[in-house]
């Protein structure tokens, strides 16, 4: 598949084509990288990431607990689900709301940005990036095994310990007059 045949998909900004595009690239990658000599240890997965505001145009951010580290609502897709499922599971998880998808902000595969080192493996995502409104009030003092807070930040005023994230996770989400990006 050629590069204007991905942009072509991108921008179709149709959910099953969109969809079909990251499953089969992820799947083409994982065959394609043992046989480039990398390390059967590395991998190419598909994720999400969340924009939210509030009506005061203040971004939600998630202090992970894994990381102690606050960034954007964001998780794995899962076998079997869209982009858009995992978009509001992750939402719905990491939150305790409900939400709906506003737009498709962009894709995001730069390995800078999008690559983690576990115990036993690396994974580069190749992460999918919405902007979603909640449909409901976040429960106060709400925190789980993933989130030890909650909260609303206003874009000149984001905190400096930030888990990994594209360089331009907030300009993009900021961005409305533009088409999709892809980083």
């Amino acid at each position: 598949m050629g590069s204007l045949d991905i942009r072509i998909y991108l921008l179709s900004n149709d959910p099953f084509l969109f969809n079909n595009f990251i499953h089969y690239s992820s799947v083409l990658q994982q065959l394609i990288l043992p046989d480039m000599g990398e390390k059967a240890n590395t991998q190419i997965l598909p994720a999400i990431a969340v924009a939210i505001f509030n009506a005061n145009g203040e971004i939600l951010l998630q202090k992970r607990k894994d990381v102690n580290k606050w960034c954007v609502i964001s998780g794995h897709v899962e076998f079997g689900e869209t982009v858009e499922h995992a978009v509001l599971r992750e939402i719905k998880e990491e939150t305790d709301t409900t939400a709906s998808i506003v737009r498709f902000i962009g894709v995001y595969s730069s390995p800078e940005s999008q690559t983690y080192s576990y115990a036993d493996r690396t994974v580069q995502y190749i992460t999918s990036y919405f902007e979603a409104k909640l449909s409901e009030d976040i429960p106060v003092g709400f925190s789980n095994n993933e989130t030890q807070e909650l909260k609303f930040f206003h874009p000149d005023n984001i905190p400096e310990e930030l888990a990994l994230v594209n360089e331009h996770w907030l300009s993009d989400a900021l961005e409305r007059s533009t088409g999709i990006f892809i980083r």
